[in-house]
């Protein structure tokens, strides 16, 4: 390899400039995202973003579909070109060309759709149960039922094209590929478009399949910089096969989850959190015993025999197995109630656990003990929404509706903590596992603070006499969640969730505490400076 590299010097630092004239091509958005105020959320967010997107893209590269065109794409650009730079520079090209179809696709999604019609369409029904159904469709595919292609027409067409000698023909070639690649990329591709309606930025879209073109890019472009590490790779074959049936199992898992949103914001209950926990566990266990051998399926072949004819476990397959088993097992205690904060923000709402062996040792030992009393209990009660929501912090009592936690903290004297939340939101779940559940969390929330959780997807209706104009943006209220979200964004100018906002009793605001952040002790400062501050303004 060494001596590869010294053998032509100013080859190397030729490549070497081609390279780096490619990264500066296909990444500019992250030169400009860095260069900019790095303090600011909406960068640090679009940042974010297209590492989803780049980690999305490096998972679809290790598709059979893609995999196996390393060697071809590559050995094609070299014997065409007739000096090795030319090869290089048309191979550059054509990863740029990668890149710019997939962008496009971005940047046509936030033409046509915008940020607000895209969140609205991320926590819809329609939506969730669409990307539920081609999850299930794509997994199966995965485990081998049946292949999915684009109709041929297209590919041939698009092919026909790349036999061009300019530009255009290694335009068409790099959409010969992203056709080609469509029944690995898609599912991927499916993921991102998820992801990137979470995030309220507008460009989201855009940063998100630029970062998932350019994995896909990058490889084509270094093997054609360094063609004989292609002889080093290893060769496709049924490893490949054995990797996407385990993708098929993981993609079935991530399927549970989209439909878990709709079943969570309509509150149908057909997938609650027990219920979830169960098919995770099957799936991964059968994962599990696919990697060990022990579960064939139809595309398999054999394991690798040894010298004397016996099929063997390779190693790298070895530990694949064994951190499926062991995740597995992590997620039995979740059947009775354990919190599981490793995957808390993929779980359903804890409310919705049928059995909590937690929560009712947790009951006993208050109603055994004086210790209860700590709790203070409140003067005023909740009664809007919570025949259908229910707290997700234990021993705190949640107000559901802004105008009863107002008069609920003007009766107390006590400070309100706005918590902005969603029933589809996982960073919101892991701060309520990592921090508000936590016992000196949860003690003073109850006793020196109003709470009061605001579902911004919560679809029930508002009455006809609480509907209204938003103020905001001019666009018209007709639910809970909307209610909700359109107070977000007139008091924090902002829509992201979780976020938590302090205010008095008077709705002036105390202290702004961000988003999600793990730090315990950092979250108890916050809430004792609130209480200090609230007894200034109101002694």
């Amino acid at each position: 390899m060494l001596s590869f590299f010294l053998s032509d010097y100013s080859v190397v630092m030729k490549r070497l400039k081609y390279l780096l004239a490619l990264l500066i091509c296909i990444c500019p958005t992250i030169i400009f995202a860095q260069a900019g105020n790095t303090s600011s959320s909406s960068s640090s967010s679009l940042f974010n973003i297209f590492l989803d997107g780049l980690g999305w893209g490096f998972v679809s590269v290790l598709q059979p579909c893609l995999y196996a065109m390393f060697p071809v794409t590559v050995s094609f650009f070299l014997k065409r070109s007739n000096t090795r730079a030319h090869g290089i520079k048309n191979a550059t090209l054509y990863s740029i060309s990668i890149v710019s179809i997939f962008t496009l696709l971005g940047l046509l999604v936030t033409i046509i759709f915008g940020t607000a019609t895209l969140y609205q369409l991320s926590t819809s029904a329609i939506f969730n149960l669409f990307v539920f159904v081609l999850f299930v469709i794509f997994g199966i595919s995965f485990l081998g039922a049946f292949e999915i292609t684009l109709p041929s027409s297209w590919t041939n067409k698009a092919d026909s094209k790349s036999n061009l000698g300019s530009y255009s023909g290694i335009f068409f070639m790099a959409l010969t590929l992203v056709l080609v690649s469509f029944s690995c990329t898609a599912p991927f591709i499916g993921k991102i478009l998820v992801d990137v309606t979470q995030h309220k930025a507008r460009m989201a879209p855009l940063f998100g399949f630029l970062g998932f073109s350019s994995a896909i890019a990058l490889p084509f472009a270094f093997f054609a910089f360094f063609p004989g590490l292609l002889n080093k790779i290893a060769k496709s074959g049924g490893w490949l096969n054995s990797l996407k049936v385990s993708f098929g199992f993981i993609e079935l898992a991530m399927s549970l989850k989209f439909l878990s949103n709709a079943d969570l914001a309509y509150h149908w209950r057909l997938l609650d959190r027990d219920i979830f926990l169960a098919i995770w566990i099957i799936l991964f266990g059968l994962l599990g015993l696919y990697l060990l051998g022990l579960l064939k399926l139809k595309h398999d072949d054999h394991l690798p025999a040894n010298h004397y004819g016996h099929p063997y476990l390779p190693v790298t397959r070895l530990f694949f197995a064994i951190a499926a088993l062991s995740f597995t097992v992590y997620m039995i205690p979740g059947l009775f109630g354990a919190p599981l904060n490793g995957i808390s923000g993929w779980l359903p709402e804890n409310k919705t656990q049928e059995f909590n062996l937690e929560k009712l040792i947790r009951n006993s030992n208050l109603h055994g003990q004086d210790t209860v009393r700590a709790y203070s209990a409140p003067t005023v009660s909740p009664k809007k929404y919570t025949d259908i929501l229910q707290s997700e912090i234990p021993g705190v009592q949640v107000f559901f509706d802004f105008d009863e936690a107002v008069a609920a903290a003007r009766q107390t004297k006590k400070p309100i903590m706005f918590d902005f939340t969603g029933h589809s939101c996982a960073n919101c779940r892991k701060m309520e596992s990592e921090v508000l559940s936590k016992e000196e969390v949860s003690s003073i929330l109850s006793k020196d603070i109003i709470v009061a959780s605001l579902y911004v997807d919560e679809k029930r209706s508002l009455p006809d006499n609480e509907k209204y104009t938003s103020k905001f943006d001019g666009s018209k209220i007709t639910t809970v969640g909307g209610k909700n979200l359109d107070f977000e964004a007139t008091i924090a100018n902002s829509n992201a969730q979780p976020l938590y906002i302090f205010t008095d009793q008077e709705g002036k605001i105390i202290q702004n505490a961000g988003g999600y952040e793990s730090g315990v002790a950092r979250f108890i400062k916050i809430l004792n400076d609130v209480k200090d501050e609230n007894k200034k303004r109101f002694p």
